[in-house]
């Protein structure tokens, strides 16, 4: 079958593309999804992520190679293989970043990407339960919601704290400034999720002009004679089907996904490609370079008072929780467990905020048994998590081999940068002053990790090695950027040398942006619809 556009998955970003580009009811779009339908009830429930955290009919579940410098550990990267992608499956907290973060991008070579630039398409997406203002949308298709005045009582302990202890406070992490000790917003819409699959790919599929196909692995890109790209080959089930595209291809896989369908389809580093038997269609040095990940660890404490653990802990709390869920929309069960947290500077002289933290009056930590569940720790307790904003380590995804099948080389190359390093020690210090301020640690009884008796910087950046992980922002992979040697694509998404072709997700971010992102990743796919319109 023949297609104006033909949309590479079905994540944050390309439930946006197929809305817009099948808007005006001009172009024929198709969707084409690798997982299946997310209209399961644990989709729209926003504690619904912890049951998907470890399921494999809905996460790609990847796993990096061992990291060098997490003690050759081997990181796990979930990644949503569900309609909405990772949308679907993440905990919710919406962060649009530092408008320095896009200011940097436009910097490097890539006008119209300055934050005033990206501003308005933030405002698009976006309608803020606090109403129309100069930084926040009103009639946008992803509601946001502050999860001010809902948060646990222990949450409000941490902003006191942080208020006696001089740290700015911030009442709108999306506002004038990024920096400060707040409660985080949340994309739900009353009590539930409020993501690209349900706000924008749900209504446009009524239109006749759209199709979707779920459960179908894109294996290669096609070319016609002048190597322009012209459609797609596919897999569902044992069948193969071949799509045609007469205006364009749009790769919105994500920052693993997107590199890995460049390089079978023989777009990458070509001796690379050709060591593995691949044909060289063009010789792109930056396909899957520039990985960008947030590393973060948690310090976990006992209370002397009552948190989410127990709870979470007890079925006749769950089932408590569950029934104020359903007769309110509100409670735990329709928030994200990271309730309050901020962006800091780590050191006196850094010129930005470059610590982000997350309070969670629930403590648990990650089983390395995909089969246990996540489960609270057995006391009463909380967790302070922390993160560098722009880290300064780079990493790579490549392919393993032809086999389009075949699971991805992940590669990040954590705390490969002496500046990563540094805002570690940074990090570590300020959940330490936060927890020994006056009002947290008056209902304190102890931290259990990593405990008090680690002091030393080595022991700290130790501890870290050790316990850090993801958060799950992987982006950068084919980069923006004004030249083809260090980037993939130009400042209108469009590949290299390579006709036919966009990129429009969280692989196209020159550098990681401060926070969550999400947020920037669905503003990336409604201006990258704006520009494809324009072209077209």
């Amino acid at each position: 079958m023949t297609y104006d556009y033909i949309i590479v998955g079905a994540g944050s970003a390309g439930c946006i593309l197929a809305n817009r580009l099948s808007e005006s009811g001009k172009y024929k779009v198709l969707l084409v999804e690798a997982g299946g339908s997310d209209k399961s009830f644990w989709f729209k429930i926003p504690v619904g992520y912890a049951r998907s955290y470890y399921n494999p009919d809905v996460n790609w579940m990847y796993y990096s190679e061992p990291e060098a410098e997490l003690q050759n550990r081997s990181i796990y990267v979930p990644r949503g293989k569900v309609q909405g992608g990772s949308g679907s499956i993440n905990a919710m907290i919406f962060v649009r970043g530092a408008d320095t973060d896009f200011d940097d991008w436009a910097e490097a070579g890539n006008p119209g990407w300055g934050f005033d630039d990206v501003l308005p398409y933030f405002r698009k997406l976006e309608t803020h339960a606090a109403g129309v203002s100069a930084w926040h949308g009103e009639d946008g298709p992803i509601h946001v919601t502050p999860m001010r005045g809902m948060t646990h009582p222990i949450t409000d302990l941490f902003l006191k704290t942080c208020r006696d202890l001089g740290l700015p406070m911030n009442e709108d992490f999306n506002g004038a400034t990024i920096e400060g000790a707040g409660v985080y917003d949340v994309n739900t819409k009353r009590g539930q999720r409020s993501h690209s699959s349900a706000e924008y790919l749900r209504p446009a599929l009524k239109r006749p002009n759209l199709d979707i196909q779920l459960e179908t692995h894109v294996e290669k890109l096609l070319f016609d004679a002048d190597g322009r790209v012209s459609g797609i080959e596919t897999r569902k089930g044992q069948v193969r089907r071949t799509f045609s595209a007469r205006r364009e291809v749009i790769l919105a896989a994500g920052a693993v996904g997107t590199p890995r369908i460049m390089q079978i389809s023989g777009l990458g580093d070509g001796s690379r490609l050709q060591q593995l038997g691949i044909a060289v269609r063009r010789d792109l040095p930056a396909v899957g370079q520039n990985l960008q990940d947030h590393l973060c660890a948690s310090y976990y404490y006992r209370a002397a008072i009552p948190t989410l653990n127990g709870t979470f802990g007890s079925l006749l709390g769950q089932a408590r929780l569950g029934l104020q869920y359903i007769l309110t929309r509100k409670g735990p069960f329709a928030m994200s467990v990271n309730q309050a947290g901020g962006f800091f500077k780590g050191a006196p002289d850094e010129q930005r905020p470059n610590i982000q933290l997350y309070f969670n009056p629930l403590s648990y930590r990650i089983p390395k048994d995909p089969g246990a569940g996540l489960k609270p720790e057995p006391y009463p307790g909380y967790l302070i998590c922390f993160n560098s904003c722009r880290p300064a380590s780079r990493g790579s995804i490549t392919i393993s081999s032809p086999d389009p099948t075949a699971s991805p080389l992940i590669r990040p190359n954590y705390l490969t940068a002496a500046q990563d390093i540094a805002e570690v020690l940074q990090g570590s210090r300020l959940v330490r002053k936060i927890a020994a301020g006056a009002e947290l640690s008056a209902v304190t009884e102890e931290e259990i990790s990593p405990g008090i008796a680690l002091e030393s910087d080595e022991s700290l950046l130790t501890y870290f090695r050790e316990n850090s992980g993801s958060i799950y922002h992987l982006c950068g992979t084919c980069a923006m950027g004004p030249d083809d040697q260090t980037s993939v694509v130009d400042a209108r998404l469009r590949v290299y040398g390579v006709k036919g072709l966009r990129i429009v997700d969280a692989s196209i971010f020159p550098n990681i942006t401060s926070g969550n992102i999400n947020a920037p990743t669905m503003m990336v796919a409604e201006k990258g619809a704006a520009l494809i319109l324009e072209d077209a």
